[in-house]
């Protein structure tokens, strides 16, 4: 599953693509610094947006939600097959994100970016967490498209630009958009 994505898209990128899906970016208080990074592990925070009443609010977030058992790690994804999911909804953008193979230390590491993109988002679901750790989000997953089926037996839910506001607003049902894509849609390369 995933554990490592990146993203290094600037601000004013966010501002142009949700201005051009007529979705203003709203801030619960000033504007986020954000920094370029190319890893994002669980547990630490990311940007996050989700929908408010007069466009999308844009939050970092924690990824992870806490485990169901004390002794458990965080739940980092989510399967969405054969769910639904009424409320909670988010999208988490990414220039990339990353996959493993190998039993042995240190493993081969996969690199996928969105072909003749420069960044996308996850669909996710969002939590609000009553102690003091923040709220937190996870990432949905799906059966491997072909890009990544040679690679993993499980992929994180890229959706579309043209999906965005379909998952926030849940105006298709969850089946047709969270799907893995067509081939060709990712671009992979081994950087480790």
């Amino acid at each position: 599953m995933c554990n490592d994505f990146g993203n290094n898209v600037p601000y004013s990128a966010y501002l142009e693509a949700f201005s051009q899906i007529r979705a203003p970016v709203v801030f619960p208080t000033a504007a986020p610094n954000l920094e370029p990074r190319d890893d994002i592990w669980p547990t630490e925070t990311a940007p996050v947006f989700r929908r408010r009443e007069h466009g999308v609010e844009m939050v970092q977030l924690r990824w992870g939600f806490p485990p169901a058992r004390l002794k458990g790690a965080p739940v980092i994804n989510f399967r969405s097959e054969g769910r639904q999911f009424p409320k909670g909804r988010c999208l988490i953008p990414a220039s990339h994100f990353f996959e493993f193979t190998g039993t042995k230390s240190p493993k081969s590491k996969w690199k996928f970016t969105k072909t003749g993109e420069d960044w996308f988002c996850f669909a996710g679901l969002w939590r609000a967490m009553p102690d003091e750790s923040g709220d937190a989000f996870t990432i949905l997953t799906t059966k491997p498209g072909p890009d990544v089926a040679p690679i993993h037996n499980r992929q994180v839910v890229v959706l579309h630009r043209s999906d965005w506001l379909a998952w926030l607003d849940l105006t298709r049902p969850e089946a047709q958009l969270l799907r893995p894509l067509v081939t060709g849609a990712l671009s992979v390369a081994q950087v480790r």
